[in-house]
């Protein structure tokens, strides 16, 4: 039987009709490991949206991060980046300059720092509002699926305040609260959980402390019996070895969360996880 179409609209119709199984899904950039995590639960099942994450899963903060071409053409190619802000990503500018028609969602929106420290999302509730913020960035940028975000934030949040209310539960009542830091993470944790970082060994990864430091450093591990010392399993430790020579103070690895898997599946979850064995650390620490 002849066709009564012409096979110029039967191949439009067909065309048409799958178009939809070839269309660019939208990009969605994440600087890093956090605001990846973030991200993937803001974005959750949401048909035609990817999400993406621009550094390796091995990069911890990104203090002094160049940019590499890999990155360029990732940036290139994605609709929408989500950075931590806060100052932690310095390349944003550049980013930005060789990709204008690139949306930037900035988690960090609103919140108050501690000083210039951008390490937001290591307290929980500063985690809380910058998932906030990237629900409210991601509706703007793509009204389409506003809806889904904001649902699905609603449900990460609620996750994220019961963990925040388990945590209280279990470290309110301790006793020992002065620890000493691997370097400048903690702070919006301690402030979260009312612990107070007597010292603090490297300010930024790599920069070691002075001989007068590190003397200063372990003075004060002696004289306000601090009970704890925390390293983090991003960074070698072997000043956190040194003072816990000259003190006798136990080193515990402590986690900001900033690194993790890229399997989607098993980072949607790792913030949680990762904080809850941060709880059972400081459980064990801090009763000592």
């Amino acid at each position: 039987m002849v066709s009564k179409f012409p096979r110029w609209l039967v191949a439009v119709a067909l065309l048409i009709l799958t178009s939809g199984a070839f269309a660019k899904p939208l990009e969605i950039l994440t600087s890093f490991h956090p605001v990846y995590v973030s991200v993937l639960n803001v974005v959750g099942d949401t048909p035609g949206v990817e999400v993406v994450c621009l550094t390796p899963s091995f990069v911890g903060c990104l203090h002094d991060y160049q940019l590499t071409p890999r990155d360029m053409k990732m940036i290139a190619g994605a609709d929408i980046f989500v950075a931590n802000g806060a100052g932690m990503e310095t390349f944003i500018d550049k980013a930005l300059r060789q990709a204008p028609s690139l949306k930037l969602v900035d988690a960090s929106k609103g919140i108050p720092l501690i000083g210039d420290n951008p390490h937001i999302w290591v307290g929980i509730s500063g985690a809380i509002r910058q998932v906030e913020n990237i629900a409210d960035g991601l509706a703007a940028a793509d009204p389409a699926h506003a809806k889904e975000y904001r649902e699905n934030a609603e449900a990460y949040m609620a996750r994220l305040t019961a963990l925040r209310g388990e945590m209280h539960a279990a470290l309110d009542g301790l006793k020992n609260r002065d620890i000493v830091t691997f370097h400048e993470a903690f702070p919006y944790f301690a402030g979260e959980f009312g612990l107070n970082i007597v010292g603090v060994i490297e300010r930024e990864p790599g920069s070691e402390p002075g001989a007068k430091e590190l003397a200063g450093t372990v003075e004060t591990v002696r004289r306000l019996k601090v009970k704890a010392i925390f390293a983090e399993p991003q960074y070698p430790a072997k000043i956190a070895k040194v003072i816990e020579l000259e003190t006798g103070v136990s080193v515990s690895i402590l986690d900001p969360a900033v690194s993790g898997p890229r399997d989607p599946a098993e980072a949607s979850d790792s913030y949680i996880a990762t904080m809850r064995k941060n709880l059972d650390v400081l459980q064990k620490a801090l009763s000592e």
